[in-house]
């Protein structure tokens, strides 16, 4: 039993008065992705017309095993004394496949139908992360001088966007998915795409701020091919594929960073060499230097707080803040000598190591007395 191609000058003459049975399907639209269609007592005779419309794949099934198949659009007389024609289109293995080992269990004996299914691009699909996905973002990199290497800003991020999808193995789709129903749409499905579509993407995400890629945070919109070569080779769509789906489009819309984020990169800021500005540490170092001379009790912690600030500056900024430094010392060392019994320094003013009653701090040399 197999389909043959009607002539284009049987196509609205009388020779269509001899098809006994006449069977199409109406556009099937964004929103169904399968529909059964069939004659009134569910048997396609001998010379009947089947029409395929443009995006439109067409399988006929016989008791739950398949018969014949086209994803070719045009109108075609279904014989029962040929063998299957399969005018496949893209599809030619999946229909042979389909042919020798397709079938579902329990169908009447000699219910036939045509299984209509959707071969368009199924376009806006949105999707969206539900909460927000760390991202290491490499425009922004911060130096470790102990090790002489950066390391990125680590943002948080929301992604926002539409993405493509298409029915790319008709057999897998209706053995995993649909079955034999009679109209299976898109809305059954989306929800469960939508998460896998999300956890694919946080993985690609994942890939495009590691060290290799690199891509900076705010141009992930930017980035659509990169996601999408990503996808493909990463196959972090395994599970939709499984499914006789496929992505065929995935666009980036918008990417919004939580407050925190917003405040780590408002806050950032690279001087000619690439390191921060040497005015905010020194703004740092006058602050907790404030801090803990407001603080009688904690001024011990407070000033353990200031000598990590010189560490920063002699370590990573050189002299930056030297004279911020000098001007402080001799105050710190007072304000320490009060909590104590004694006029001289208990902790170093640099780095606040205790003292331990020499002239120069054990931790970084400073002079104490």
């Amino acid at each position: 039993m197999g389909l043959i191609k009607a002539a284009a000058s049987a196509i609205g003459s009388t020779l269509q008065d001899q098809w006994k049975d006449y069977i199409l399907c109406d556009d099937l639209g964004q929103d169904i992705l399968m529909k059964r269609i069939s004659t009134k007592n569910d048997v396609i005779s001998k010379d009947s017309a089947i029409q395929v419309a443009p995006g439109q794949i067409a399988i006929i099934l016989q008791n739950g095993k398949v018969l014949d198949a086209t994803a070719e659009e045009g109108i075609y007389i279904f014989d029962q004394s040929t063998t299957p024609s399969f005018f496949a289109g893209q599809f030619g293995d999946v229909f042979k496949d389909m042919w020798t080992r397709f079938t579902y269990n329990g169908a009447t004996a000699k219910e036939q139908a045509v299984f209509y299914l959707n071969a368009k691009d199924i376009i806006n699909n949105n999707y969206g992360t539900p909460a927000p996905v760390p991202y290491q973002d490499w425009s922004h990199p911060i130096p470790n001088q102990m090790t002489g290497t950066i390391t990125p800003l680590r943002v948080n991020v929301k992604c926002f966007g539409k993405y493509t999808f298409k029915i790319s193995d008709p057999a897998l789709f209706m053995s995993k998915i649909a079955g034999t129903a009679e109209e299976y749409r898109k809305d059954e499905i989306i929800e469960q795409m939508r998460a896998e579509v999300v956890g694919a993407f946080q993985n690609v995400l994942n890939e495009l701020g590691n060290s290799e890629h690199k891509v900076p945070v705010l141009e992930l919109p930017s980035s659509t091919d990169e996601i999408k070569k990503l996808m493909k080779e990463k196959v972090f769509d395994q599970p939709i594929r499984e499914r006789g789906l496929s992505i065929v489009g995935f666009v980036v819309e918008s990417v919004t960073l939580d407050d925190e984020s917003n405040r780590k990169i408002d806050n950032y800021e690279l001087s000619s060499n690439g390191y921060m500005q040497q005015g905010s540490l020194v703004g740092a170092y006058s602050n907790a230097v404030q801090d803990a001379a407001k603080n009688e009790g904690g001024a011990i912690n407070g000033f353990m707080g200031v000598g990590m600030v010189n560490m920063a500056s002699n370590g990573m900024f050189g002299g930056a803040v030297n004279n911020t430094n000098q001007n402080t010392q001799a105050t710190a060392g007072q304000t320490i000598g009060t909590v104590g019994t004694t006029t001289e320094a208990l902790f170093c003013p640099n780095c606040g190591t205790p003292s331990k009653g020499g002239n120069f701090c054990t931790n970084c040399g400073t002079k104490l007395k």
